[in-house]
């Protein structure tokens, strides 16, 4: 954007002695990877930085700021709506993305019953980290964010896979802000002491100078302890979570990137002595109606997690996710941000290569899938010929007696309705089957590509009251996709529409019945995934975004909103 050739060099300049030459990226090639959303969403970039500390991090922001760069700060870059990167070029000044990604150190705090994530700590490295100390994290890592930071959760108030925790929260943080006069301010919320000053505050956090096994109890949330009394209230009017609920918009919390967020502090939560997943099946969505309220008003502990799949995810997750199911089976979750490292790099080359066509790693990848021989189990294959919906069902501990006697209840009062009580290879295999299908709709277009015409995705919070959770789309609506992949977490009446619509259909026009019908049904959208580029936020969102930058440089657009300085 910026024709000053002499500035320009000076700040690049400027990044390079703070990080190093190989961590500041300006070429085309090079930065390819940071401005291309996941799933969607595209633009320019000046450059890509990626610093290897906390300190280099604020010194970059301090940079950024004097120059009057735009700031967009990533983390795995695995949002759905295109909110971690650029969204088109009609920003009025030049992008600086700030990938942290080497900042993903962790700290265990009084014994592991809480930690500190910092900027690019992954939920990979969290779940390993704490089952050395019998814990288990705030969040669980969904289908539709493998590779998900912990920061990344929280600002974006997603995560709700677990029942018994609801989405990422905290009251506790350190971050940068930019305020309506331009100064670039570290506030340090963790109710640690760490210091006054940035270099000190940063030094002390990152050689862990402070006794992080002798902490006070906080005054200030680091989860959402009232979601469970709110997931039970079966007969509410209103859904259970969606992003812009005021009740959970608390600085680095919600703030889809309208700060620099440095490091969170959260809750974790004891390990079951005891667990056992039930694979549950029907053709009747009033049984899973029926089991919902009958769990969410009798069980005194409530699962783990509710996990639905319609079969027509199961189809598109067994077929455009089988080789992301064999990677992790074979080498575990860790290895998968690896991948897409390798998959982006290998793109990045092949994609000069004039005869070879786009996403070539993805296409094969498909084909290798295919020689591989059936990847899950015979009697959960069988549950896929006989059923329309599948629930997987993970309870702990007291309460794996009661859902065996409230499944043999149920499956003896409906025509439908039957279940298995999964083995050990059962469970891992359903769970990671579940795990990624986020993916399909990705691979789909990309496979079908002739015949598709864009994914249309979305995160819908319905009502908690709402019976009729299933099939409200009208058949003319339906005949428009080429792949109506659909799937939830149940119980909280969240849902995840990952609609591939066919070729030639107005994406636009289709997308605006299916926001009304969802309006007219009180639904709440986004629920979990943020407004990123693809959602206008409401005006609460608004607001709460315009008071954490006043200055509009971190993530301008977001939501819809002004790209431009001061929101003009």
């Amino acid at each position: 954007m910026s024709d000053n050739t002499d500035g320009n060099r000076d700040f690049l300049a400027s990044l390079e002695e703070i990080v190093g030459t190989r961590n500041v990226l300006s070429k085309p090639r090079q930065l390819k990877r940071y401005q291309t959303g996941y799933r969607m969403g595209s633009g320019n970039a000046f450059a890509a930085v990626l610093p290897n500390t906390l300190l280099e991090l604020w010194k970059t922001l301090e940079v950024c700021v004097r120059a009057d760069k735009i700031v967009i700060m990533q983390a795995a870059n695995t949002g759905l709506n295109g909110g971690s990167t650029p969204d088109g070029n009609d920003y009025d000044r030049d992008i600086v993305i700030i990938s942290t990604l080497k900042l993903d150190d962790l700290i265990l705090l009084n014994g592991g019953t809480q930690i500190i994530g910092f900027a690019g700590s992954t939920l990979y490295r969290l779940e390993e980290t704490l089952e050395t100390v019998g814990r288990t994290p705030h969040s669980v890592i969904g289908s539709s964010c493998i590779g998900a930071s912990v920061v990344g959760g929280v600002c974006n108030n997603s995560g709700g896979a677990l029942i018994n925790r609801g989405p990422a929260y905290t009251e506790l943080s350190l971050f940068a802000e930019v305020t309506e006069e331009g100064e670039l301010r570290l506030i340090n919320h963790l109710d640690i002491d760490l210091g006054e000053t940035p270099e000190e505050i940063f030094e002390n956090l990152s050689a862990k100078n402070f006794n992080a096994n002798g902490l006070n109890q906080s005054n200030h949330l680091a989860s959402d302890t009232q979601y469970e009394a709110r997931v039970r209230e079966v007969d509410a009017p209103t859904p259970a979570r969606y992003n812009a609920d005021k009740r959970r918009l608390f600085e680095a919390s919600g703030c889809a990137g309208k700060l620099a967020v440095f490091a969170v502090r959260l809750d974790t939560f004891a390990k079951p002595a005891r667990e056992q997943v039930f694979y549950i099946g029907t053709n009747d969505p009033e049984d899973f109606t029926e089991l919902r309220r009958s769990i969410l008003t009798e069980f005194k502990e409530l699962p783990e997690l509710g996990e639905y799949m319609h079969r027509s995810y199961f189809d598109g997750a067994a077929k455009y996710c089988k080789d992301t199911y064999l990677f992790i089976k074979l080498f575990g979750a860790s290895f998968l941000p690896k991948l897409f490292k390798i998959k982006g790099t290998v793109d990045g080359y092949l994609s000069k290569v004039p005869f070879l066509p786009d996403h070539f790693a993805d296409r094969f990848l498909q084909i290798a899938a295919k020689i591989w021989p059936k990847h899950l189990p015979k009697r959960i294959r069988e549950y896929r010929d006989r059923f329309e919906h599948h629930l997987m069902v993970k309870v702990n501990d007291d309460a794996v007696d009661d859902m065996n006697a409230l499944l043999e209840k149920l499956s003896k009062s409906s025509n439908s309705l039957d279940y298995l009580v999964c083995s050990d290879a059962e469970s891992a295999a359903a769970l990671l089957h579940r795990f990624v299908a986020g993916g399909a709709s990705v691979r789909y277009s990309i496979i079908n590509k002739s015949s598709s015409g864009g994914i249309m995705p979305f995160d819908i919070a319905l009502r908690r009251n709402d019976s009729d959770w299933f099939d409200f789309l009208p058949p003319d609506i339906e005949d428009q996709l080429a792949a109506p992949y659909k799937l939830a977490h149940f119980f909280c009446h969240v849902f995840h529409y990952d609609f591939v619509v066919k070729a030639g259909v107005d994406v636009p026009a289709l997308k605006a019945r299916i926001h009304k019908l969802l309006d007219e049904r009180g639904a709440k959208y986004p629920a979990e995934h943020n407004v990123g580029h693809l959602y206008t936020a409401d005006p609460d969102l608004k607001d709460f975004y315009q008071s954490l930058d006043p200055m509009n440089m971190f993530n301008p657009g977001i939501g819809k909103t002004s790209k431009h300085k001061h929101y003009t």
